[in-house]
């Protein structure tokens, strides 16, 4: 079995593909449809960050491909419908890198309060301005937390444990850490906060989503950050602002254009504003949050590829599996369409194959059903379970 790993993954992804006898190529920076089309050539694994695109033209193009990890929080970068179409496990790191995105938020919160970015630019340029002018503590402030899924939940409490006031907003229905404050709309937080941060998530439907209108309705003097999604925000707006005094101050670490790789040229209307903290997308680049995250990303391609496990799949139905000794496991993902467990175990029947057990699992348009058999299983018998209506893909692992 053949893994490709993008975009400088974590020694340790590496270590454990091959400790399952997977041959890995590493390759440092992303791949456009075309190169990643070309590399993927009889390639079954894919590991990639936020910079390749996984899209459809490159998985219908990809047959061999059956299992892609997001070594990353997101999977806005992978076209899931049409991976789970195809019977392609997506895996993700929803908490691993968690703790690093807060405490960066953390140490730019204090930084923007304190105008420490006003005063380092002015020590460079041998000004020597001692004043206590604009500079605040975090202690008594007023954090508005937008989107408190794992990321803004824990940001909460650390916040809270700092002396500061949460307040937070989100769409889904969420339980309140500490004595953080749901509110009950965007507008009502913006104009309770004397800091913003954004950590919500890729999903379409945030594109643009805080744009001028919503700059406008900030405390005057209010700081910002966004250490989420680059394209849920208008730059040009918030340049607006900040040169207008409006907003105090931002720290963004996410771009709606972001180079490929490190060392290509950057641009943004952002650059050269005063109190304004601009970082390559590094919220959760800690050796600490990657090596997690290279742990947690390749154990589940290797799961799935050795036993079948879905366990934590984004796109396909979930389930957690243990290898049986001494066993042939047959993992069939097919159309959700009634009947189907039915023909699977008809089938065998009529090629005496013995179950010893049997899952199933179902998730929208999909299910999932894995049969262990001991012994009997013909290569008849797994043509015909192939050949079966609604079939997306057998694996038979051995």
């Amino acid at each position: 079995m053949r893994a490709l790993l993008l975009e400088n993954l974590h020694p340790q992804a590496t270590a454990i593909l091959e400790a399952s006898d997977v041959a890995v190529e590493n390759h440092g920076g992303a791949m456009d449809e075309d190169e990643l089309i070309e590399a993927l050539d009889g390639v079954e694994l894919l590991g990639i960050r936020s910079k390749t695109q996984l899209t459809e033209r490159v998985i219908a193009a990809s047959p061999s491909l059956c299992a892609v990890g997001a070594f990353s929080i997101g999977t806005n970068q992978i076209d899931l419908a049409a991976a789970a179409r195809r019977g392609i496990a997506a895996f993700n790191a929803p908490f691993s890198n968690t703790r690093s995105v807060v405490e960066m938020a953390i140490a730019e919160m204090v930084s923007l309060t304190r105008r420490l970015p006003v005063h380092n630019r002015l020590m460079h340029e041998g000004v020597w301005n001692k004043s206590a002018d604009g500079a605040h503590e975090i202690r008594t402030r007023t954090l508005g937390i937008v989107g408190y899924g794992n990321i803004g939940s824990q940001l909460s409490v650390v916040a809270e444990a700092l002396g500061m006031n949460v307040i937070f907003f989100d769409s889904a229905e969420k339980l309140a850490l500490g004595n953080a404050t749901r509110m009950p709309t965007l507008e009502s937080l913006l104009q309770a906060a004397d800091i913003v941060t954004l950590h919500v998530d890729g999903r379409a439907g945030n594109q643009g989503f805080f744009g001028r209108a919503q700059f406008e309705a900030m405390k005057p003097g209010a700081l910002f950050l966004n250490l989420s999604r680059g394209f849920i925000v208008d730059v040009e707006a918030l340049r607006e602002g900040l040169e207008s005094g409006a907003i105090g101050g931002a720290a963004i670490d996410v771009f709606p254009e972001e180079p490929k790789k490190k060392g290509d040229p950057f641009v943004s209307p952002l650059q050269n504003v005063p109190n304004v903290i601009l970082t390559p997308h590094i919220g959760g680049s800690t050796e600490e949050a990657q090596r997690d995250i290279g742990i947690f990303v390749s154990t589940r391609l290797r799961d799935y590829v050795e036993t079948g496990s879905t366990s934590l799949s984004v796109n396909l139905p979930n389930l957690q599996l243990e290898f049986p000794q001494g066993a042939h496991r047959i993992a069939h993902l097919h159309d959700n369409i009634p009947g189907v467990l039915a023909a699977v175990n008809r089938e065998l029947a009529e090629h005496d194959v013995n179950i010893e057990g049997q899952l199933l699992a179902t998730r929208g348009d999909l299910g999932y059903v894995v049969t262990d058999v001991a012994s009997g299983l013909t290569d008849d018998a797994v043509a015909a379970l192939g050949a079966m209506p609604g079939t997306v893909r057998l694996r038979v692992l051995s």
